[in-house]
């Protein structure tokens, strides 16, 4: 007995605040942690939407029943049950949805930054390495560069890009020896991502996103 799979067309949601126009100066593509929802997600960068930046979240391919068979709901990016076949699903959504929102625009005036929260770092990094995708700036925040990461590629696109690691030092799940595994992979990337730490936990802090205004 062997697994079987089958293409498909397949709707995903997304949010989005602001909107693309002469006044953008910075297009922003957030992507949640695990058991979030991309609706409440996206209230966390209110704080950008000043007319200038303009934030898209995309929502996990799967969400699930967050305590038993009711209530509340989250959604998920991945498991480790055929995390490829997710992995690959994922990539192929934000590059459309990519396409979608920008594939317009051929000289646009705007940059475009991906940020990644928790399990979504590791969304954000797979995804910046898709070779169809321009971006200047990779945030990843309360999470690390995954571990199975193409790193000649990744040498190649993240050297020139502003690279990013934020943090709360009450962070549960942020250990000093996480952080460690974290500058080892940013050496074998050749990247020395920018790091700053606030007040808090595993969370977006609002006052920390105002300073990328």
């Amino acid at each position: 007995m062997y697994s079987h799979f089958l293409d498909f067309s397949y709707k995903a949601r997304y949010f989005k605040l602001g909107e693309i126009n002469q006044q953008t100066q910075w297009v922003w593509f957030v992507c949640h942690g695990y058991g979030q929802l991309a609706e409440y997600f996206l209230k966390k960068f209110k704080v950008l939407d000043n007319g200038r930046h303009c934030i898209i979240a995309p929502e996990g391919l799967s969400r699930f029943y967050m305590n038993g068979f009711q209530g509340r709901v989250g959604a998920t990016w991945m498991t480790k049950e055929d995390r490829l076949v997710d992995i690959l699903n994922y990539v192929n959504f934000l590059n459309s949805l990519y396409e979608s929102e920008l594939g317009e625009f051929e000289n646009p005036g705007f940059k475009i930054s991906l940020l990644g929260f928790s399990q979504g770092t590791a969304t954000i990094c797979r995804w910046a390495l898709a070779k169809s995708i321009t971006f200047h700036r990779l945030i990843l925040w309360a999470g690390l560069f995954p571990p199975d990461l193409n790193f000649d590629l990744g040498k190649t696109k993240f050297t020139d890009k502003e690279v990013w690691l934020i943090y709360g030092d009450q962070d549960q799940f942020l250990t000093s020896e996480r952080l460690l595994t974290q500058k080892k992979m940013a050496l074998k990337l050749a990247v020395e991502p920018q790091q700053f730490v606030f007040s808090g936990g595993h969370e977006i802090d609002e006052n920390t996103l105002k300073k990328f205004l």
